[in-house]
């Protein structure tokens, strides 16, 4: 898919580049799409493992002791770069936004479930997909970028970003 569309590889295209038969690729799959699915599912069970790390060790995660080595969603991307590459830059799998999404939100509705992160007057629905759209945003940019910077510096990029007074700052600029 680097070099072609979706739509314009075959099945031989992809069993020559795999150095298969068509029939173990059609045992274990019934079209392409299926393949890229199966694909899609691995990377995001993955992301769902890289996002949960800085919470294996505490019961609630504190953004101001956040270390860059904890936060490994970042090398989860860089791992799968290729495979992000592909996706974010071009249509190959229409939903793959979506699916990463709406991963994304579930894990920050659990997040809010255990610590009340969002806050009483903020809907918890609205905030996941804030969170989840917000952290996206920052992987497509990284990958847009062609990943200019190193998974450590986007770590330390995210840790500013949550811990900068968003507040504060508003109401500085508002001048009356």
């Amino acid at each position: 898919m680097e070099s072609k569309d979706l739509k314009h590889i075959s099945i031989t295209d992809i069993v020559t580049l795999a150095d298969l038969n068509r029939g173990t690729f059609y045992k274990h799959y019934r079209t392409k799409e299926e393949l890229l699915g199966e694909l899609m599912n691995e990377v995001i069970e993955d992301l769902v493992r890289a996002y949960n790390e800085p919470y294996l060790h505490t019961d609630k995660l504190v953004v101001s002791e956040l270390t860059t080595s904890s936060i490994i969603i970042f090398n989860h991307v860089d791992l799968y770069s290729k495979f992000y590459r592909i996706m974010i830059n071009s249509n190959a799998l229409p939903g793959f936004q979506d699916r990463i999404c709406d991963s994304l939100k579930q894990l920050v509705k659990r997040d809010q479930a255990v610590t009340g992160q969002a806050g009483p007057a903020i809907n918890p629905d609205l905030f996941a997909s804030y969170t989840a759209y917000a952290l996206f945003g920052l992987i497509v940019e990284w990958v847009k970028g062609d990943f200019k910077y190193t998974p450590g510096h986007m770590a330390e990029q995210l840790i500013e970003i949550l811990s900068y007074p968003y507040a504060d700052a508003r109401a500085s600029a508002v001048r009356p």
